[in-house]
């Protein structure tokens, strides 16, 4: 095989280098997009956070499962918003509020999403069986639903164990990723 020209493996040597080059800088602006849009909402979620006695980072952790922060995502069972609220959980905000012209699609204004998102998380919360950590059973009930929560934890002593009881893979994995974003965000 006859020797490569010295200005071919240059060249080659200088695409390879342009490649890497291109590879990090499209990583670098993918981190600091991803970085951009988690810091978008942090008045909106203190705010929201001061109004319901929550940490900020569990709604921000909650938000990341949810919608990546996305204010117009939009679920396949009707969720809406940042925090992918159900018109139902919505309703019971807008009742408690005493907010009569609520309407679901307001549910795509972050601010509302936030304040109605971190009411229902926070009444959850504060029903939570286990006063050792109230946050599995407020995870779970945000996610599955509260019938299903209360069924896992009929007839347990701590949170430990009812995490072992939630038989839905999807929300234990739901519970366990927002708890690892939560001690990230803090």
């Amino acid at each position: 095989m006859p020797p490569v020209p010295y200005n071919v493996s240059v060249n080659r040597r200088w695409l390879w280098i342009l490649l890497a080059l291109a590879v990090l800088d499209t990583g670098a602006y993918l981190w600091w997009r991803a970085h951009k849009r988690e810091r978008s909402f942090d008045a909106e979620i203190q705010h929201a956070a001061d109004a319901h006695q929550l940490d900020p980072a569990l709604i921000k952790a909650v938000i990341w499962r949810e919608s990546r922060f996305d204010p117009d995502a939009r679920g396949a069972a009707g969720e809406y918003g940042l925090m992918q609220i159900r018109e139902t959980a919505a309703r019971e905000w807008a009742e408690a509020v005493r907010n009569s012209n609520f309407q679901p699609e307001h549910l795509l204004d972050p601010q509302t999403n936030l304040l109605s998102g971190s009411w229902y998380l926070k009444k959850w919360h504060a029903r939570a069986p286990h006063p050792d950590n109230p946050l599995p059973f407020a995870l779970a009930a945000y996610n599955a639903g509260p019938g299903k929560a209360r069924q896992w934890a009929k007839d347990t002593n701590s949170s430990a164990e009812f995490l072992k009881r939630v038989n839905y893979p999807s929300t234990k994995d739901y519970i366990l990723k927002v708890q690892n974003q939560l001690q990230r965000y803090r």
